[in-house]
């Protein structure tokens, strides 16, 4: 009895090594690995489109009114700093251990399978839910481009069952299902399909940070002549502020899920990550300090606070064009969750914790298409039948929950390193190069004579001198390296010494 359960604790605290994903199973061919073909410019477009919602479009009011007025700018800023400090944690972590999986797979190599898998459920929680209730923000938008939720067409408006009183909406499962679809044609063509949209968004802020500077300068900006100063709910107000709008980063993880999928994932995917979130940190701080500056704190409608501004200053055209980066923004963030919910379920299959269903690639389009299909349906199904908004709450602790092991597992991975750590190809190719170099030596001391070989093994010894100081540039990996290298050695002059004997 004691031994089953010495046995089950060590199961669930057993780590995998940094490269086990790469192992291959015998039978197994090229088509069984996801196509390399993303660069910097796809992370930057995912990592964008999936941070960017629509929940700017009325976040920037709520809490502009309610908790910071126009230090919201700062709260924006500390979010930002906040942010960050887990994008680093990501970006390190996805450096030194480029597979798919993102938080999953970081705390199953650090922290263990048990926390592994709490973190993977917790991931796909965070995905599925987010996916369904953004999903479920399309059609009111849409509904602004017809004049309101009562003429839309009945193929795209929402419709109660009679007996049971459920609310179903055909437009939040249509564009789950078209954007499941698009994943499924390849991850070049979804990333180029991530890139126009993000732009279009990307564009629409722009338009409304010109438009919105331009009117502001003409009135003199009178959301900042204020009695009550620049902090009318105080310091602690915007710091109130900062942790409302901090969940407004969330999205930059799912950068991390491609990892597999990277050209260069040791340059690029730190790249992707940190460039995404300096443009929305940006993005957001300018948006806010139009926003505020415009009109009072006070008077901005938590509803819709952009579109409301500029009505006020009789800019009505200026809704559609408000509204399309609503829609644009919440298909980009639609398409960054459902892109990284599969990854998820591929990387816990491969591992045992999930049906090997789950980590089937296509060999045509080289993803995971029966994943991302399961996952697709399931999205739509629940944004179809449910009003999940009750549920989102659930979305930010897994999302918490995701950062946390992120952080410790960076710790352990600096100061307690599994058994194997990723190494740089310039560090792989010197490690081959005197791998090959010590095992042609060894072979030829066996046809010479003892003095030969003596001198042979100097000069062995001083090629390893200079491979460990090329090594100490790297702390983390100098300890298993040189052990590495000195079981080696150690194991030619064994060889010799038998064959001397």
């Amino acid at each position: 009895m004691q031994n089953k359960c010495f046995w089950g604790f060590r199961s669930l605290v057993r780590r995998k090594q940094v490269d086990s994903v790469h192992v291959k199973r015998k039978g197994e061919g090229h088509h069984h690995e996801l196509a390399r073909k993303l660069g910097v410019p796809d992370l930057i477009a995912i990592g964008v489109g999936a941070t960017i919602g629509a929940g700017v479009y009325v976040l920037v009011g709520t809490v502009a009114r309610e908790q910071a007025g126009p230090a919201l700018t700062i709260s924006f800023l500390i979010a930002g700093i906040a942010a960050a400090l887990s994008a680093f944690c990501y970006a390190e972590l996805a450096c030194r251990c480029p597979s798919a999986g993102s938080a999953y797979h970081y705390s199953y190599i650090c922290l263990g399978e048990g926390l592994a898998w709490f973190v993977g459920w917790a991931l796909v929680l965070e995905y599925t839910i987010g996916a369904s209730a953004v999903a479920r923000g399309v059609t009111p938008n849409l509904a602004l481009f017809f004049g309101g939720l009562d003429k839309l067409p009945a193929l795209f408006a929402r419709h109660t069952i009679p007996l049971i009183g459920v609310v179903v909406d055909p437009s939040a499962a249509l564009i789950v299902l078209i954007v499941t679809f698009l994943l499924c044609t390849g991850i070049k063509e979804s990333s180029l399909v991530q890139m126009i949209v993000t732009s279009v968004n990307v564009s629409v802020l722009m338009f409304i940070l010109i438009v919105g500077g331009y009117l502001g300068f003409n009135t003199g900006w009178v959301g900042y002549e204020l009695p009550s100063g620049y902090f009318p709910f105080g310091i602690n107000g915007m710091f109130t502020g900062s942790a409302v709008v901090f969940f407004s980063y969330i999205g930059f993880d799912s950068v991390t899920s491609t990892a597999e999928e990277v050209k260069n994932p040791q340059r690029d995917l730190p790249l992707g990550i940190a460039i995404s979130l300096l443009i929305c940190c940006i993005l957001y701080m300018l948006l806010s300090v139009v926003v505020t500056g415009l009109v009072p704190y006070y008077a901005l409608d938590p509803d819709t606070p952009i579109s409301s501004v500029f009505a006020g200053y009789g800019v009505q055209w200026a809704v559609y064009i408000i509204t399309t980066g609503a829609v644009t923004a919440l298909s980009a963030s639609l398409l960054g969750s459902i892109l990284a919910q599969p990854r998820i379920l591929m990387a816990m299959a491969r591992d045992g914790l999930l049906p090997s269903f789950f980590s089937d690639i296509n060999k045509n389009t080289q993803v995971p298409v029966k994943s991302t299909v399961t996952s697709g349906i399931f999205a739509a199904v629940l944004a179809f039948f449910m009003d999940v908004s009750q549920l989102a709450g659930m979305v930010s602790l897994g999302t918490l929950f995701a950062f946390t092991t992120a952080a410790v597992s960076v710790l352990i991975l600096r100061y307690v390193p599994p058994d194997e750590v990723p190494l740089s190809s310039a560090l792989q190719e010197s490690i081959k190069s005197v791998s090959s170099r010590l095992s042609c030596n060894i072979q030829e001391s066996d046809s010479k004579n003892l003095q030969s070989s003596a001198s042979s093994s100097e000069n062995e010894s001083h090629n390893l001198h200079e491979i460990r100081e090329a090594l100490l540039g790297c702390p983390p990996i100098e300890k298993s390296i040189s052990q590495a290298l000195f079981v080696s050695h150690c194991a030619g002059c064994v060889e010799f010494s038998c064959f001397a004997a």
